[in-house]
């Protein structure tokens, strides 16, 4: 911790109900928040469970920043500057966010003005199911009934009964899946075949992060959008999805290392015509609420992981009972630590 520059500290985030995914099942997550000297800006870094990031990489890469610098940069064309090459992407995202949201609080605008990207509009975001039994994940589906879109996480030994379980209970529901990278080809090509008949809306990620040829492959074979998420780590990822004729990618900030990398991957992906998704991992309203002023670029919307969490600490993003989200309009991120 640096009392001159900023502080962080490290949070310990308790779901409401377990995580469980294709590769693994956690009921917490470590994140840290980053304040800077004055209380002029928050940055949140959480380590994706994909990511291969480590404390202590993180903690290091803060530390140098924090020795580097005398003055925090005034303007957002500083800000990738100022913060360097290199360093885990939760870590260079922290720092990020952090300096932008004290830009917004300086000159009085909310992050999507001081960006000078359009107004964002409510919009819904999914709702996630994780990975259980069929039954399990149909009893979550006819209780959240308010909730328009259904993230559903697929990739064990029922997958499509789960399906066929909460097509039954919400015939209403827009219905995405995310299988995590949990199929080969073959399965995959099989799978979206049989489960094309339950009106989905998109799949995400159903082979491995380096397929991403394979993922052309079975876009091919599909109306159903393929959306990549694992597999976007950075910009030549982009252009290599966009090569393949995938139809769409998931950007989180904890991958892309903040939003300004994140817009640059946007612009990208529109050269190829592929549609957008923001979403997040396991992080509180300081990470979510950041990404949600650039929901004016995007046409799906995943970022319910504050509904998903016991303690979040921030306050920002609104959900409506739809799960419309609806920002505050707040100078900077627009969130304010809890009481």
């Amino acid at each position: 911790m640096n009392k001159q520059r900023f502080v962080w500290e490290k949070i310990t985030l308790e779901l409401k109900n377990p995580n469980r995914i294709a590769y693994g099942k956690s009921s917490k997550f470590l994140i840290y928040w980053i304040r800077l000297a004055g209380d002029n800006g928050w940055g949140e870094a959480a380590i994706p469970s994909d990511g291969g990031n480590s404390d202590k990489e993180m903690l290091v890469f803060w530390a140098n920043a924090a020795r580097s610098h005398v003055h925090f940069p005034v303007s957002i064309h500083q800000v990738q500057g100022w913060i360097g090459e290199g360093g885990p992407a939760p870590a260079r995202c922290a720092l990020e966010l952090a300096l932008l949201d004290r830009i917004g609080r300086i000159e009085g605008k909310p992050l999507y003005q001081v960006l000078d990207l359009p107004e964002p509009e409510p919009l819904p975001t999914s709702f996630t199911i994780a990975l259980d039994t069929p039954q399990k994940m149909a009893e979550i589906a006819r209780n959240e009934k308010a909730y328009p879109i259904l993230k559903l996480k697929l990739g064990g030994e029922d997958d499509e009964d789960c399906i066929a379980a909460i097509r039954e209970v919400r015939p209403d529901a827009k219905l995405r899946v995310d299988v995590n990278a949990a199929w080969d080809l073959p399965k995959a090509i099989k799978m979206v075949r049989q489960l094309s008949v339950y009106n989905l809306e998109l799949i995400e990620q159903p082979l491995g992060r380096d397929q991403i040829t394979e993922m052309g492959i079975l876009q091919s074979t599909t109306h159903i959008p393929i959306v990549a998420d694992e597999s976007v780590q950075n910009i030549e990822d982009v252009h290599a999805l966009g090569l393949a004729g995938v139809a769409g990618i998931n950007l989180k900030l904890m991958k892309t290392g903040g939003i300004l990398p994140a817009l640059e991957m946007i612009r990208i992906a529109r050269d190829y015509n592929m549609r957008i998704m923001l979403g997040c991992v396991i992080e509180t309203s300081l990470g979510v609420t950041a990404m949600a002023h650039l929901s004016g670029l995007a046409e799906w919307i995943d970022l319910d992981a504050p509904l998903l969490i016991k303690n979040d600490p921030f306050t920002g993003l609104n959900y409506d009972r739809h799960l419309k989200i609806k920002l505050s309009h707040q100078p900077g991120i627009g969130v304010q630590l809890q009481s």
